[in-house]
């Protein structure tokens, strides 16, 4: 358990720990809706006692994070408009790279006073989440020294990319569950030009089960933050009630 905070004025109430966190899935979210209603749960997140857990799909979008070398963004304007494939900026960190249906991506909004404000231990909390939902399909997912994200083998199966402000956490990660990874070739995942995408419906050679992939990552992210699943999120509460 992360050690007593010291604060003053209105961040005084962040440091009682949580007692739980919510769930909320929206299902197919638009990325420039998903990153306004992010926004303004962090706000809302400096009134509430609990953490929140998003999960949901994307249409096809590539997302360049705020170190993206346009390089790396391999199809033009055309090309991806032809494609069906959005092209926007994003918050968080780190380079390009893309969503789309069959893919489960998690936002969580996590108070990270009481992961000591440490992001790297966060970013590693994640990745084990991510590794250990891998593992309830008999996969081996690891993370591999002085890159963020988890493999298969070499192959990438999910990346992570975060935003933090006022120790309130946002955007997050990304896992191929069986999406279309020939969209792929549309940019450099990541920045990392020999990179090969994987999803754990390719892993298994077959289809599997969202639900079940999301149920599975429900649980371990419980588990890793130690953190009670409360329940679902009800978006029309009352900035202090949700």
């Amino acid at each position: 358990m992360s050690q007593p905070l010291e604060a003053t004025g209105s961040d005084k109430h962040l440091l009682n720990e949580p007692d739980g966190f919510r769930v909320w899935r929206p299902g197919t979210v638009d990325y420039r809706d998903a990153q306004a209603k992010q926004a303004d749960l962090v706000d809302r997140r400096f009134h509430w006692t609990h953490d929140l857990l998003i999960l949901l799909e994307h249409p096809p979008v590539i997302t360049l994070g705020r170190n993206t070398d346009q390089n790396n963004l391999l199809w033009d304007q055309e090309t991806l408009q032809a494609a069906g494939i959005d092209c926007v900026p994003s918050h968080r960190g780190g380079d390009i790279t893309l969503h789309g249906p069959g893919q489960l991506v998690g936002y969580p909004i996590v108070d990270l006073n009481h992961f000591r404000k440490d992001l790297h231990r966060y970013l590693r909390l994640l990745e084990e989440v991510l590794i250990r939902t891998l593992g309830d399909f008999d996969l081996a997912g690891v993370s591999l020294p002085g890159k963020t994200g988890v493999w298969i083998e070499g192959r990438k199966i999910a990346s992570i990319g975060i935003a933090v402000r006022r120790w309130i956490s946002y955007h997050g990660f990304a896992l191929n569950v069986d999406n279309d990874l020939s969209a792929f070739k549309a940019i450099i995942p990541c920045g990392l030009p020999d990179v090969t995408m994987t999803s754990i419906s390719r892993e298994l050679g077959g289809p599997v089960d969202k639900d079940r992939v999301a149920e599975a990552l429900i649980s371990h992210f419980s588990s890793v933050m130690q953190r009670p699943l409360l329940g679902d999120f009800d978006d029309s509460a009352t900035s202090t009630q949700a």
